[in-house]
C-alpha cells in the first residue's frame, strides 16, 4: 500500500523538520521515493502468526533477544521474495480504533546535547497518556534507552504501553533521508538488534516485534536488509505535524482531520523536537472519544 500524495508531503515535511534537531543531518536532504512503496504483508496463519522466521545463527530474532514470547503480539507475514512486511493501518476499517504512536528519538551521537541541558524525553506525555488511560505504543531508540534508563524501565513495564524498535542509532536505512547517515544491510540490521538489546537492559519487557524506520525512509534493500528478524515494519497513514510546532492546536486539529478507523498517528516524546504534543493529546483524545473512537496499541491492530 502507498502513502497518499498528501500524507507523503506531510511525511517529507515532518522529516524535514525533524532533520535540524538530528546529528549529522545535511541541509536540502529529501526523503527517498521508496518510503512510499511499503509492501503489506498477509497476517500469518496460527499458530505462526506471532513466531517471527528464524534468521541466521549468528544474529537471533530481535523478539526473542527480549524474550518476546509467542503469541504475545501479532506479526505479518513476510512480503515478496521473503521481504520484511509493512503494516501503515489496519485492513478491517469499520471499527473505530486509532493507534496513537509515540517516537522517542535519539541518535547515537546526541550525547553531548543531553548533557549540556537538552531534553529528548517528555515524561509529562506519558503521564498523560496514563492518566487519560490512553494505549500507546512508543518506538523507541536505543539510544534514547540508553539516556533515560529508568523511563524506558517505567514504559516498557507499564500495560498501557508496548516498547517498539526505532532503531538504535536514528540512522537512514536507505538514501537518500533528510541528509540522515546511512546503513548498509549488515549495520542496519546490527542496528535493530542493538536497539533491543538496550530495551532488554534497561528492563523494558512490554516489547513487541514491531520496527519503525527513521524518517519512514525505506525500499527494498532496506527490508531485505532485516529480512528475517521477525520484525514488521509499521508506517503511519495520519502525520500530526508535532515536530517543531508551537500550536497545540493546529496539531490537534490536523489529527483530527486525518483519523481514520484502523489508523496509526505518528507523533513525538521528544520535548526539544516537539514540546507541544502533551497538550495537543489533551484535546485529541477527548474529541476522538467523543466521536466513537476507542485508543489502541499498534500490536491491536496489527493483522486486522
Amino acid at each position: 500500500m502507498t502513502l497518499s500524495v498528501r500524507n507523503a508531503a506531510a511525511a517529507a515535511a515532518l522529516g524535514a523538520a525533524l532533520c535540524a534537531a538530528l546529528s549529522g543531518c545535511g541541509g536540502g536532504g529529501a526523503a527517498s521515493g521508496a518510503a512510499g512503496q511499503a509492501r503489506l504483508g498477509t497476517p500469518a496463519a496460527p499458530p505462526a502468526a506471532s513466531s517471527p522466521a528464524s534468521p541466521p545463527a549468528a544474529a537471533p530474532p530481535a523478539s526473542a533477544a527480549v524474550g518476546h514470547g509467542p503469541g504475545k503480539a501479532p506479526t505479518l507475514a513476510p512480503g515478496p521474495n521473503g521481504l520484511t512486511p509493512v503494516f501503515e493501518r489496519a485492513r478491517q476499517r469499520t471499527e473505530k480504533t486509532v493507534a496513537l504512536t509515540f517516537d522517542a528519538d535519539m541518535t547515537a551521537d546526541q550525547g553531548p546535547r543531553a548533557a549540556a541541558g537538552e531534553r529528548f524525553d517528555n515524561p509529562g506525555l506519558i503521564s498523560t497518556l496514563k492518566a487519560l488511560d490512553v494505549p500507546s505504543t512508543v518506538f523507541m531508540t536505543g539510544r534514547w534507552a540508553e539516556e533515560y534508563p529508568d523511563q524506558a524501565k517505567a514504559i516498557g513495564t507499564d500495560p498501557v504501553f508496548e516498547v517498539a524498535n526505532h532503531s538504535y542509532s536514528h540512522h537512514a536505512f536507505t538514501s537518500p533521508c533528510y541528509g540522515l547517515p546511512a546503513l548498509d544491510g549488515a549495520a542496519a540490521r546490527a542496528d535493530v538488534d542493538r536497539a533491543f538489546a538496550a530495551f532488554r537492559k534497561a528492563g523494558a519487557v512490554n516489547t513487541v516485534p514491531y520496527f519503525r524506520f527513521p524518517g519512514g525512509c525505506h525500499d527494498e534493500r532496506a527490508l531485505r536488509a532485516l529480512a528475517g528478524s521477525g520484525v514488521t515494519a509499521v508506517q503511519w497513514d495520519v502525520v500530526s505535524g508535532d515536530a517543531f510546532a508551537k500550536d497545540p492546536d493546529a496539531v490537534a486539529a490536523q489529527v483530527l482531520a486525518g483519523v481514520k478507523p484502523g489508523s496509526v498517528v505518528v507523533m513525538h516524546c521528544t520535548r526539544s523536537a516537539a514540546p507541544v504534543t502533551e497538550e495537543a493529546v489533551r484535546k485529541i483524545v477527548p474529541e476522538l472519544r467523543k466521536r466513537g473512537y476507542r485508543f489502541v496499541k499498534v500490536s491491536e491492530l496489527v493483522g486486522t
